[in-house]
């Protein structure tokens, strides 16, 4: 079974119909390259000719976030991103203070070390999230 199939799965087990526009937020959250606003989503599925609604774009979004499908970021204060998580490498992310640029890297030494600081506290981790905030190259020289 293919990601996509996974996904439409779990909104049937929701009791929820497999509509076109429903497929079209679906392919559209899923395929996106890094992260993206809702309205960004939408904007992005209406320039390709796709009749959404903004309602629907933001509850498929919720239906994804719930399933695991789709992470959300919160990378500003009060601008909630997403990113598709399903299939995809874990990673973390560095975040420009000056001109908002979102730089994902992965680093196992880190990993490790959150591994090992849940194992000294008793904790299993179940997932995680690491963001650097600071300045980058281009601000640093402006």
């Amino acid at each position: 079974m293919d990601d996509f199939e996974k996904v439409h799965g779990y909104l049937r087990g929701r009791g929820l119909r497999r509509t076109d526009a429903r497929r079209s937020i679906v392919d559209g959250a899923l395929r996106a390259d890094g992260h993206y606003t809702a309205d960004e989503l939408l904007e992005k599925l209406r320039a390709s000719g796709e009749r959404v609604s903004r309602a629907s774009v933001y509850r498929t979004l919720a239906l994804l976030v719930e399933g695991g499908f789709v992470e959300t970021r919160e990378f500003r204060r009060g601008q909630t991103m997403f990113e598709p998580v399903l299939g995809r490498h874990h990673h973390d992310h560095l975040i420009c203070t000056g001109c908002g640029a979102i730089v994902e890297f992965e680093n196992d030494e880190i990993e490790r070390l959150q591994e090992e600081t849940a194992r000294k506290h008793g904790f299993r981790l179940e997932r995680h999230s690491l963001r650097l905030y600071g300045r980058c190259a281009t601000c640093l020289s402006a």
